[in-house]
């Protein structure tokens, strides 16, 4: 079997527009994992958001999460954490109060946003992503001007009206290639599907990047092959195409 693990992005990709895994995906899923290969979820959700589904599918390999910011041995067991310096989340935090756009900041502790945010848990917190959302392209714009003055950021998106911050060097690609460590296999022996631009490290680094028939152009041009869309059973298309092609 030339692949042998399958990484998986979970919202516009795994799931539907209504956050559901469909029969049909779930379906091949199964028959995957039975035939010996590895279905790891590569998600931009936090671990908390993430792990139900991994749950749901009965999976027992490693999943990454926070767009590679963790990598879990295990759906239970944190195998790596890259953290951010608290001091790039309180100038984002400052960038999202001054154009006053929606922010969200994933730490180990929690998610917080502008509901609950509060100064003093930058000293106490443990940080692991942050994000904005704005469908105002021109104030996207400028925060992306701001964001890019700065140094040690990673900077995607997981939808084309958000932007979604790493540490520098931490993505998708980089938390499959610790999956591919932990399970002894090499990164041509990977399939990676993804919708958006924090989907794109993973599908340039894979033996087979793949977009969905729903994604980001930018990811289309960049994937090896494009499926059908996350409404559509894509996943179950490329098990049927790419790895299980004698069914």
């Amino acid at each position: 079997m030339r692949y042998r693990l399958l990484a998986l992005d979970m919202d516009g990709t795994l799931l539907t527009d209504n956050h559901e895994i469909s029969p049909r995906t779930a379906e091949w899923i199964g028959k995957a994992t039975a035939a010996g290969v590895h279905v790891c979820l590569s998600t931009g959700r936090s671990f908390d958001e993430a792990v139900p589904f991994g749950d749901q599918l009965g999976l027992k390999t490693p999943m990454v999460t926070v767009n590679g910011s963790e990598v879990w041995k295990t759906p239970h067991e944190l195998y790596r954490r890259e953290l951010f310096d608290k001091e790039l989340i309180a100038q984002m935090h400052a960038i999202a109060a001054e154009y006053g756009v929606w922010f969200w900041a994933y730490a180990v502790e929690g998610t917080y946003n502008e509901r609950n945010w509060d100064p003093a848990l930058l000293d106490t917190n443990q940080w692991i992503k942050f994000g904005y959302h704005t469908e105002d392209a021109e104030l996207r714009h400028k925060i992306l001007m701001r964001l890019q003055e700065m140094d040690g950021l990673e900077i995607t998106n997981s939808s084309p009206y958000n932007y979604e911050i790493n540490p520098q060097g931490v993505n998708k690609a980089t938390g499959i290639k610790t999956v591919c460590e932990l399970l002894g296999l090499d990164m041509s022996q990977v399939i990676a599907v993804g919708d958006s631009l924090n989907d794109l490290a993973a599908i340039q680094a894979a033996g087979l990047g793949v977009a969905m028939g729903n994604a980001q152009l930018a990811v289309q041009e960049n994937a090896d092959y494009v499926t059908s869309s996350n409404n559509d059973d894509g996943i179950a298309e490329v098990i049927q195409k790419f790895i299980l092609t004698e069914e």
